[in-house]
């Protein structure tokens, strides 16, 4: 009786103590069902982001404008101007903000003279910042998918957040 009732509170502790995260490794597959579960849960949480988006865009004073790659710009027909090739260079910095408006990083991210097609950035930031002139700003509204996705940035960008992004080309 005494070994049980050990066990447990030993199993017990054990379930309440901080589970870490767990990231697919490497090497690591997925099997057919698995990806198929991931791909219908993407599409979902997407469907609904740009649900809850659009809602919030109604009650903004700014106007936004959707772009081809599924997010929104407040620049009417952005996708019109000259856009940049790949391996023309660029410079750029942006602030990260949630869609409460909070600045979530006192220092902007900046990047000057990187290579387009080679970014190490999020894809929408980089597909805006090749419609952008020299000093000019833009404010992405960004879904999380074309974010930080599914793991946040382990810092302030929590799982599956959308981002309101101060762009500005420089």
């Amino acid at each position: 009786m005494k070994y049980i009732l050990i066990s447990i509170l030993l199993v017990s502790a054990a379930s309440c103590s901080k589970q870490t995260p767990v990231y697919p490794q490497k090497d690591q597959f997925l099997s057919e069902d698995e990806m198929t579960i991931s791909k219908n849960r993407s599409k979902e949480l997407n469907n609904l982001e740009r649900a809850q988006i659009e809602d919030w865009i109604k009650s903004q004073n700014t106007k936004y404008y959707p772009m081809g790659m599924n997010y929104w710009v407040n620049i009417e027909n952005l996708e019109n101007h000259h856009r940049k090739n790949n391996g023309e260079k660029v410079s750029y910095q942006y602030f990260i903000y949630d869609f409460d408006r909070v600045k979530l990083y006192d220092t902007p991210v900046e990047n000057i003279n990187v290579e387009l097609g080679h970014f190490n950035e999020m894809d929408a930031v980089e597909d805006a910042v090749r419609y952008l002139d020299k000093g000019q700003e833009a404010e992405l509204l960004i879904p999380s998918v074309l974010a930080y996705g599914t793991y946040g940035d382990n810092k302030k960008i929590s799982n599956d957040m959308p981002l309101i992004i101060k762009l500005k080309a420089l």
